[in-house]
């Protein structure tokens, strides 16, 4: 079994199925860069970075509110259901 949980032939399988692109690496200042191709772009201004081995792994970075998460989501296509709201019974106390 592989890292995946997956027998070792069909995660070669699946890898060799990914979309891969060759990039070149440059400098930045002092920082080692890459430019990331259109296919591959993430949403939003952040990412997470981080190495499992020798692979860095860079994922796009979850909404930091709930506003921003919403802002993300579709809008539904359907109305919703008007609802009958009955007036709770008395209560002696």
């Amino acid at each position: 079994m592989t890292q995946l949980g997956l027998p070792a032939h069909r995660q070669w399988h699946m890898l060799r199925h990914m979309p891969e692109r060759h990039v070149k690496l440059f400098k930045n200042g002092r920082n080692q860069a890459v430019r990331i191709p259109r296919e591959f772009e993430l949403p939003g201004d952040d990412a997470i970075m981080r190495k499992d081995g020798a692979k860095l792994i860079i994922e796009a970075a979850p909404p930091r509110s709930l506003l921003a998460l919403l802002a993300t989501l579709e809008p539904l296509a359907e109305e919703f259901p008007s609802i009958h709201d009955e007036s709770p019974d008395e209560v002696d106390i």
